[in-house]
């Protein structure tokens, strides 16, 4: 175990719930700290977890809950979830970098960023203009280190089922040889695996890791 902290926010997703799994399953982490809207299920029983409800719209009143060495954010939605690109935004970029800002103020060193293939603030999609906007801005926090994925398609056992995805998955699986390994699906505990692996080396500075690299550091 490493003598450090972590601040995982996202846990109900699919990543952050796999990342949720190698948290308690390792030694990483002397303390886990997750922030969610609605308890976490099944409960869970380990002496390092705390698990703390929140209201998202007033996050500077929690900000004593947000101190932790290394922060992991797998906080998203999507634009059908949201209803509108109003509450996107509020989730994708508002959240995450409000949360990034206060823990870093309450001395976090190295930040967790799962974004997506594409990301790009001048974007013309407006998807990937949100993802390219908050790295941008995250960037400029000072953290010792942080550390951007780029995910292609996230698979996954999720809780719902997503028509597009069904018909990606598919569509991958069937020309798998000619797609290029960038724009393949990942695997959500291949995403939670690669956060891992560069969480003990413990690196400084700005790393943008693309979908194929996840990958590669996972295996």
């Amino acid at each position: 175990m490493i003598n450090k902290t972590v601040l995982l926010i996202g846990a109900t997703g699919l990543v952050g719930g796999e990342c949720l799994k190698l948290l308690l399953h390792g030694d990483l982490y002397k303390k886990i700290t997750v922030l969610t809207r609605s308890p976490l299920t099944p409960m869970i029983h380990d002496e390092r977890f705390d698990n703390h409800l929140i209201d998202f719209d007033n996050l500077s009143n929690y900000r004593h809950l947000m101190k932790a060495d290394h922060v992991i954010s797998a906080l998203g939605a999507t634009i059908k979830k949201a209803k509108t690109k109003e509450n996107f935004y509020k989730v994708d970029f508002t959240y995450t970098y409000e949360i990034a800002k206060l823990a870093a103020e309450q001395g976090a060193e190295h930040y967790f960023l799962v974004s997506a293939l594409g990301a790009d603030p001048d974007s013309a999609i407006f998807y990937n203009r949100v993802k390219g906007e908050v790295e941008r801005a995250v960037q400029n926090l000072p953290y010792l280190s942080i550390n951007i994925f780029r995910p292609s398609l996230i698979v996954g056992a999720r809780r719902e089922k997503r028509l597009t995805e069904e018909v990606s998955k598919l569509f991958a699986g069937i020309f798998s040889f000619i797609i290029p390994a960038r724009y393949k699906p990942v695997r959500a505990a291949d995403i939670a695996g690669a956060i891992m692996k560069i969480a003990v080396s413990n690196p400084s500075g700005v790393r943008i890791v693309e979908s194929d690299e996840i990958v590669k550091i996972a295996k």
